[in-house]
């Protein structure tokens, strides 16, 4: 449902005053990033669930982005 890259867009405002937050870890835990400051907030995967409203964007797949990530090669 949710994947690496998403924007969301969360009930309740951050302190800055921005909703919109860019998921950059997913697994039992969930890892977001605030799309004004830059804040990071690391929150089970139930509040995760709890406080998201929706998904304002779909990422573009990790393979063809190469903007915001990083390749490690062996």
């Amino acid at each position: 449902m949710y994947n690496l890259g998403d924007i969301v867009l969360m009930k309740k405002p951050h302190a800055c005053g921005e909703n919109n937050w860019e998921i950059i870890r997913i697994g039992a835990d969930f890892k977001i990033k605030c799309l004004k400051c830059g804040h990071i907030v690391m929150m089970s995967r139930a509040d995760f669930e709890k406080k998201v409203k929706s998904i304002k964007t779909k990422a573009v797949d990790v393979k063809e982005s190469t903007e915001n990530y990083v390749k490690f090669e062996k």
